[in-house]
C-alpha cells in the first residue's frame, strides 16, 4: 500500500450529511479566520468520492464547515482544503482509525465536561442561524460601501470629463471668434454690437464688465445683464 498523504480538494465540490447548524457559528467563524491567517487547516478531513469530481464527508464535518466559512469570507484563499480521499484499498483501515479517534474524543469530552450544556440543541441552532445572518449582513454592508465608493469615484471621473462652462468675460476675450459670434447672436445681441465686441477685443482684452460697457457703444446695462443671465445657462 502506498504511503498515505492528503490531497487538496475544492471546498465547493464537497458535501456534508451533517447540518451546519449543528456547530456553533462563532466557533466556525474563529476557526475559519485561523485557517485564512495560517494558510490552511492543520487537520485534513476525510472524504469519499460520490462522482469523478464530487465528494462527501466521512469525517471532519466541523473542519469542513469552517473551510466553507473561510471561502465565504475570502473565496481565493479558502478555495481548497486538505483531505484524505478514501480509496478501495485504504477505506477499511482509514474508517477504523476514524472509529477509534471518535471514541477517544468522546471519552475525553466526558472526562473533561463537569458542567452540563445549558442550551438545548434547538437554541444552539437558532443562535447559529442568527450569527450567520449577522455575518452575512455585515458582509453585505461592506460590499455596499465598496460599491458606493466605486460609484462616487465613477461620477467624479465623469464630471471631470464634462467641459466646464466658460465665464462670459473670459469668453469675450479668448473664445474663438466664430463660436463667440454665434453664442452672442443666440444670446440676443445685434450684429453691429457683436462686430464692435470682436474688434475691441483685438485691440485690448476687456478688463471688466464696466470696461465692456465703456468701450462698446450701444450696449446698455440692461442688455448686458440679460447677456450675463443667458450666458450662465449655456
Amino acid at each position: 500500500m502506498k504511503k498515505l498523504s492528503p490531497s487538496l480538494v475544492a471546498v465547493k465540490k464537497i458535501a456534508s450529511g451533517v447540518p451546519r447548524s449543528n456547530f456553533a457559528e462563532a466557533d466556525l467563524e474563529k476557526l475559519a479566520r485561523l485557517i485564512l491567517e495560517s494558510g490552511g487547516s492543520i487537520y485534513p478531513i476525510i472524504v469519499r468520492r460520490t462522482s469523478i469530481d464530487s465528494y462527501e464527508i466521512a469525517d471532519g464535518d466541523f473542519a469542513y464547515y469552517a473551510a466553507v466559512r473561510a471561502r465565504e469570507m475570502e473565496p481565493l484563499k479558502g478555495e481548497t482544503i486538505g483531505a484524505f480521499i478514501l480509496e478501495p484499498e485504504n477505506e477499511e483501515l482509514l474508517l477504523e482509525q476514524v472509529k477509534v479517534l471518535r471514541k477517544s474524543r468522546k471519552t475525553e469530552q466526558v472526562s473533561h465536561s463537569d458542567v452540563p450544556q445549558q442550551s438545548s440543541s434547538l437554541e444552539q441552532r437558532l443562535t447559529n442561524i442568527e450569527t450567520r445572518l449577522e455575518n452575512r449582513i455585515n458582509e453585505l454592508k461592506s460590499e455596499s460601501l465598496r460599491e458606493k465608493q466605486v460609484l462616487v469615484e465613477r461620477v467624479k471621473e465623469l464630471e471631470n470629463r464634462i467641459p466646464k462652462p466658460v465665464p462670459l468675460l473670459a469668453a469675450l476675450n479668448t473664445q474663438d471668434k466664430f463660436k463667440l459670434a454665434t453664442n452672442l447672436k443666440n444670446a440676443g445681441l445685434k450684429p453691429q454690437i457683436i462686430e464692435k465686441i470682436l474688434k475691441e477685443r483685438d485691440l485690448e482684452p476687456f478688463a471688466s464688465f464696466g470696461n465692456l460697457l465703456e468701450r462698446i457703444k450701444g450696449l446698455g446695462e440692461k442688455t448686458a445683464i440679460k447677456l450675463i443671465d443667458k450666458w450662465q445657462k449655456y
